[in-house]
């Protein structure tokens, strides 16, 4: 089972997920992604959150769940319901821009769940990031551009093949040395590394 879910943040132009609309067996809004939903002229399944940034007009075509726990935020809600229908591979847009506090939060929720799915995208208008496990090993055309983050503050011991500054056995610190700007130079890049939850930013090619 795949799902799109629809957060509140920055929604990416349709053109970088429209296919992942297609193939998404079950579309989510969370609470304010409800809007974006019908900007986009995109009919969810299911509305879920705390709506407190949307006010169900009793008229959806989407069934409305309302959660007003406060200890979960609304992808985290939104995260939970496609878990609870089977949900393998789940790609969200709108987790980030607009608050910066949101982003971060939402970040922590990737961390969170990341283990639940075998698959959990998100991307806007300028990337998509994910979560990557070690080994890691995905191919990308030469140029790419990406970055490396150590989301929990450190990863240690990587070592990365295929990229234009390559690692071997490093560390990755936040405030000391990050992997931000990178490019690929060969089609397969290849990541290993002994501690630490690594993020890889992928950014979306654009012309120059």
């Amino acid at each position: 089972m795949k799902a799109l879910i629809l957060c509140d943040g920055e929604i990416p132009p349709i053109s970088l997920f429209k296919a992942h609309v297609t193939r998404a067996d079950l579309i989510i809004a969370a609470d304010g992604g409800a809007h974006h939903a019908k900007e986009l002229g995109i009919i969810a399944n299911y509305i879920v959150g705390d709506l407190d940034s949307y006010t169900p007009s009793g008229e959806e075509a989407s069934q409305v769940i309302k959660d007003p726990d406060q200890e979960t935020n609304d992808l985290e809600k939104a995260l939970t319901l496609a878990l609870q229908k089977s949900v393998k591979h789940a790609v969200v847009v709108g987790a980030t821009g607009r608050r910066l506090d949101h982003t971060l939060k939402n970040l922590s929720v990737l961390l969170q769940f990341h283990p639940k799915f075998e698959s959990l995208l998100f991307l806007d208008s300028y990337c998509t990031i994910q979560l990557v496990e070690s080994p890691f090993s995905q191919d990308f055309e030469p140029g790419t551009s990406l970055s490396l983050f150590p989301l929990s503050g450190s990863v240690e011991g990587i070592t990365t093949r295929g990229l234009q500054y390559p690692l071997t056995n490093g560390v990755l610190r936040n405030g000391v040395q990050d992997g931000s700007s990178n490019k690929t130079v060969k089609k397969s890049v290849e990541i290993e590394f002994k501690k630490g939850e690594l993020l890889l930013l992928v950014n979306h090619k654009t012309s120059e």
